[in-house]
């Protein structure tokens, strides 16, 4: 491993999406990162396609990581776990609030233990407040932070969820990026501390900056939608979709001229920025129905000469064979004993000395009980007495395909 994580332990507590996503990039940048899963596992193991008992969205969220899986509500299980704990760098953890304290690892138990540790707690709300106590799922967050309302159907007024879990996976970004500050301030300080972070805290946050900034100034508030940048960008062309954006006045000007409609330039509804924001429906239909004149190739590069953002609307399938894409190795594919050829995106922050990436694909369940028992001291004799006793899980690749 020779990532900048490299001798970093991160003992992982996290289920689903958010915690697991965190963890997994750190694992990709080389810390040591250790899945802690009761018998049954984590739920992300039992959905999504499967192959030899591995599904597809368990082995995207936790790649790079070892696997332990033990009965923590029993105290030999417990007990490995607190032992583990006191040689953990970082534990993160995504339970309910309380939830943590109640199975006997608290952060006050934990710093016993390790008194300098980060001690992670990922929530949907926060540990106090009037949701604290609630289930939640990435729609939950989707609705109250705001981000259903930024997609609402301009002709309907229907609010509408983004079809992807964007609450989940911004807040594991925010947990990654809190956990190696913690790192860099202990090693300034020599002290742990506490991060908390909320996924509905995260997503305010992430949309304010051109979502939510005109309620910035007190007292002069102005409707959020009219300073919204996210306007629906997708034109129907000939024979596809494409995208294109003209912010500045150099393209809109651009774009005019691609679309054989210089005469837009002298139209006072779009002759500024603001005033283009202003009328934004009316410069969609026109847009809109200039475009479909097009075939996407023609109008792609007529917009690239003129300097205009603009690019096709690949399904997903098409990204994968997508030019720009493999030039960027985005996209790699590992052999593994197991499982065959694997698919995955590599890690996207690319280091020159420290390179992270791709350590192995994820573990089944209970895959390295042995190897980090071993670790922490335990005989064989030991270990196989756990197991004998259900303290310990195990299962490994199912014999069909």
């Amino acid at each position: 491993m020779t990532g900048p994580l490299n001798g970093v332990r991160v003992l992982d507590l996290t289920t689903m999406v958010s915690g697991p996503i965190a963890t997994m990039m750190l694992a990709d940048q080389g810390a040591d990162v250790i899945k802690i899963e009761s018998p049954r596992g984590d739920h992300m193991r039992h959905v999504g396609s499967m192959s030899r008992g591995m599904s597809a969205s368990f082995l995207s969220c936790n790649r790079s990581k070892r696997s332990l899986a033990l009965d923590i509500k029993r105290p030999e299980g417990l007990a490995a776990v607190r032992r583990l704990a006191a040689t953990a760098d970082v534990l993160v953890q995504n339970f309910r609030p309380g939830a943590i304290e109640r199975m006997g690892l608290g952060e006050d138990v934990v710093r016993e233990l390790r008194p300098d540790i980060i001690f992670v707690s990922i929530s949907g709300f926060g540990e106090t407040g009037p949701y604290a106590h609630q289930r939640v799922y990435d729609p939950v967050i989707q609705a109250l932070c705001g981000l259903a309302d930024v997609q609402t159907d301009y002709a309907t007024g229907q609010p509408r969820m983004v079809r992807t879990i964007i609450p989940d996976k911004t807040t594991a970004v925010a947990a990654a990026q809190a956990i190696t500050a913690a790192l860099f301030a202990r090693s300034q300080t020599g002290e742990g501390q506490h991060v908390r972070l909320a996924m509905l805290d995260t997503m305010v946050a992430y949309l304010w900056p051109e979502a939510i900034s005109s309620l910035s100034y007190v007292g002069s508030e102005s409707d959020p939608a009219e300073g919204q940048m996210g306007l629906d960008l997708v034109y129907k062309t000939a024979d596809g979709h494409i995208t294109a954006g003209a912010v500045s006045d150099s393209e809109w000007q651009g774009m005019c001229r691609a679309l054989d409609r210089e005469d837009l330039l002298e139209d006072e509804r779009f002759a500024t920025a603001g005033a283009r924001a202003k009328n934004r429906p009316a410069r969609r239909d026109i847009v809109g129905a200039e475009m479909e004149k097009w075939r996407s190739g023609d109008i792609l590069a007529r917009l690239d000469r003129e300097d205009v953002p603009a690019a096709p609307v690949l399904t997903r399938w098409q990204l994968l064979d997508d030019a720009q894409i493999e030039a960027n190795g985005t996209i790699e594919i590992h052999d593994n004993a197991v499982l065959g050829k694997v698919r995955q995106p590599r890690p996207a922050a690319r280091f020159d000395r420290t390179p992270a990436a791709v350590a192995a694909m994820a573990p089944f369940l209970g895959a390295d009980n042995r190897a980090i028992l071993g670790e922490l001291g335990y005989s064989q004799a030991e270990i196989a007495r756990l197991a004998e006793d259900g303290v310990l899980a195990f299962r490994g690749p199912a014999t069909d395909c």
